[in-house]
């Protein structure tokens, strides 16, 4: 995380859309570790999810919420990028939302509820504060 803070506003922004679809993998890791332990059904292996132990499921569902997630970031800071945000609050949001990600999976797949809800909630805010300045600033602009 430490690039990110170095980096000029806008390379940050676009950095931070590449760190989040990295992320969206992450907990797949651990899914594909469980195949393999399982012994992996080339010819079914979506079949094996309901078969997989609980936190493999976990990680699973952790790397579909992940996908979801993404498509509201992405164009989030994109538009940050487009409207020329650059504030420390802008970056709070990025950062915010990058590290409330990553322990979001971690969280799931440990089964901790409370702190998995807490980082979708900072994740969220996130998000929508990178809206929020965007918007702020394009009708400003208009």
């Amino acid at each position: 995380m430490m690039l990110v803070t170095q980096l000029p506003m806008p390379a940050t922004l676009l950095l931070s859309i590449v760190i989040a679809a990295v992320l969206v993998y992450a907990p797949f890791m651990v899914v594909g570790l469980a195949r393999f332990q399982m012994g992996y059904d080339m010819s079914a292996p979506r079949k094996m999810t309901d078969k997989m132990p609980p936190y493999a499921q976990r990680a699973n569902w952790a790397h579909q919420n992940s996908f979801e997630s993404l498509i509201l970031f992405a164009p989030a800071a994109l538009m940050a990028y487009v409207t020329g945000q650059d504030s420390i609050v802008a970056l709070g949001a990025v950062l915010a939302y990058l590290i409330a990600r990553l322990l979001y999976s971690i969280f799931y797949i440990a089964d901790i509820p409370i702190l998995r809800s807490a980082m979708f909630a900072v994740g969220s805010l996130g998000i929508y504060t990178l809206f929020f300045l965007s918007c702020r600033t394009a009708l400003a602009l208009g």
